[in-house]
């Protein structure tokens, strides 16, 4: 049990596994060093807390799920973008049952600020996004932003609508689509 692991993406892809298998409660220290095939020292080289390990493995699990996507028109129009991301909060619900709504509530405590924090980011990265998207679009009305709705202001109402779908697991974009097309088109 003394082999060695070959590198940080190994432990984080042998976490998603048990995230996807058994759930994110399931990864701690002892269960990745078993999954690896290695010691418990070996995982404490690369993460120094169960804390740093599931923040990093959650982390590693948002990224899979809204990596970049081949295509970058996705990212040059509102409603693509919008329909991407759907898409995107489906697979992620149906590869990891339960994450979003699960792994959050077990950020509240103390010890979980670092997988807190990384959640956040993910979301302002995406939030960040969002708003590109809307700024890019050729397809916005001249005059839907102003001074009181700006595009950071939508783009954080759709964010919202987003995290309310992942909630609900409701994977269907319409409504937003629709509520993209009457105020924004």
């Amino acid at each position: 049990m003394n082999t060695l692991v070959t590198s940080k993406e190994e432990i984080l892809a042998a976490s998603r596994d048990l995230i996807r298998q058994k759930g994110w409660s399931a990864v701690n220290i002892r269960s990745v060093a078993a999954a690896c095939g290695v010691s418990v020292g070996s995982i404490y080289n690369y993460f120094d807390s169960k804390a740093a390990l599931v923040g990093a493995a959650v982390e590693s699990v948002w990224c899979e799920i809204f990596h970049r996507p081949e295509d970058g028109a996705v990212f040059q129009d509102t409603q693509a973008c919008i329909t991407w991301l759907y898409g995107r909060m489906e697979y992620g619900g149906k590869q990891y049952p339960g994450f979003f709504t699960l792994h959050s509530l077990g950020f509240m405590g103390q010890d979980k600020s670092d997988g807190k924090r990384r959640m956040q980011q993910t979301w302002r990265h995406i939030l960040d996004g969002l708003c590109t998207v809307l700024q890019r679009d050729a397809k916005v009305r001249p005059d839907a932003f102003t001074e009181q709705f700006t595009a950071e202001k939508c783009a954080d109402l759709l964010f919202s609508l987003m995290l309310s779908a992942l909630l609900r697991q409701d994977y269907d974009p319409s409504a937003v689509l629709e509520l993209v097309r009457r105020a924004l088109y």
